[in-house]
């Protein structure tokens, strides 16, 4: 095998270790350069949640500051970033300053000897949002045959997954230990958490949450009843509806992230 082979196998490894522990990650490639630069296009890192490189290599310190500042944005955005890593009269040549974003290229000044550019793709890999389902209704059973079409890491217990997933609770008791859910759900904390019910039915279950202790915030933050209006009927349609309004909310989340 070649180095560049073995390198490529390692990241790979590496990253398959990171996507099994659940841990964020990001891919840094080195796409142009131009000048006296240490490293080539085609250079690959793998960068931990906080920008560090894990494995590989991207040049010397000429590019570290900007690619761990991109590659943080790209993991709280969850969308890749292209940054261009170039000599303080190079950017002055093209009207920029470092910081400056461009046509979807975030610019940073080299201040090394070499005075080359570098520019360099970085791609966020995020783990699988959780979807944790309380209860055995068909609702809940048809929730939990679908999610996974779309990508989602389906549990029925609260205290599975890592600190790392985006977890998102739906409560699909229907009657058999409504509060007992609910209490659970709010002590877990969830991003997102939406109880199958009517909101007549909702109302009778805050005021048992309210004398139980659970503070107003939470009870507000229900969505009740789950999903979008989608004039569903069926258990399927049902869980079309949440599955739909669960999506939105994850989009919702990145729009406003990076916003």
């Amino acid at each position: 095998m070649t180095p560049a082979e073995i390198l490529s196998t390692d990241l790979a490894d590496a990253a398959q270790e990171l996507r099994e522990r659940q841990e964020p990650f990001a891919f840094a490639t080195i796409v142009r350069t131009a000048g006296s630069t240490a490293a080539k296009p085609g250079a690959k890192a793998l960068l931990s949640a906080d920008g560090t490189i894990i494995q590989g290599w991207l040049g010397g310190g000429c590019t570290r500051g900007a690619v761990k500042r991109a590659a943080v944005q790209a993991l709280e955005d969850g969308t890749p970033q292209l940054v261009s890593v170039a000599p303080e009269n190079l950017l002055a040549e093209r009207g920029v300053s470092a910081g400056d974003e461009v046509d979807g290229t975030r610019f940073a000044r080299n201040g090394c000897p070499s005075r080359g550019t570098v520019d360099i793709f970085i791609e966020p890999c995020i783990p699988t949002p959780q979807l944790v389902v309380l209860g055995n209704s068909p609702v809940a059973q048809a929730l939990t045959a679908l999610a996974p079409q779309f990508h989602w890491s389906v549990t029925t217990a609260l205290d599975d997954g890592t600190s790392h997933q985006q977890r998102f609770v739906v409560i699909a008791t229907q009657g058999q230990g409504d509060v007992d859910a609910l209490t659970a759900a709010c002590a877990a904390d969830p991003a997102y958490i939406a109880f199958v019910g009517s909101q007549k039915k909702y109302k009778a279950l805050s005021e048992k949450l309210a004398a139980a202790g659970i503070s107003q915030t939470f009870i507000d933050r229900v969505h009740a009843p789950a999903g979008l209006d989608l004039g569903a009927v069926t258990p399927e349609e049902i869980a079309l509806s949440i599955l739909a309004q669960l999506v939105k909310e994850r989009r919702h989340a990145v729009e406003k992230t990076s916003g």
